[in-house]
């Protein structure tokens, strides 16, 4: 059994193979990846991989998800739809699913 310190998620598994041919499983741990844009993949501003929660994202609409770009993209086909100038299917994918979560509110 593994040690409790390593039955977390913090913990990244490495299988290895030593040379005796024996397979083991190392154990190292995971660093902290930067927050992403969920459309565009670009790093976002202001928000920090330490701390509590409300460090970690802003206080906005799809804070700590979407860039302000990308955000105000979502909002104003957002609009585009409410108002019927703009179909749903006509949006792209990645678009998509965050119009139908502004319309939903």
């Amino acid at each position: 059994m593994t040690k409790p310190m390593h039955r977390s998620r913090s913990y990244k598994k490495l299988k290895r193979v030593t040379k005796s041919g024996r397979s083991v499983v190392h154990y190292r741990r995971a660093r902290n990846a930067p927050h992403v844009c969920a459309i565009c993949l670009a790093e976002l501003n202001g928000i920090s991989s330490k701390g509590g929660k409300s460090r970690r994202t802003t206080s906005r609409q799809f804070g700590g998800v979407l860039c302000s770009k990308c955000s105000a993209e979502v909002i104003k086909f957002g609009s585009r739809v409410e108002q019927g100038e703009l179909k749903l299917d006509d949006l792209g994918t990645k678009y998509k699913a965050y119009v139908l979560q502004l319309v939903a509110h």
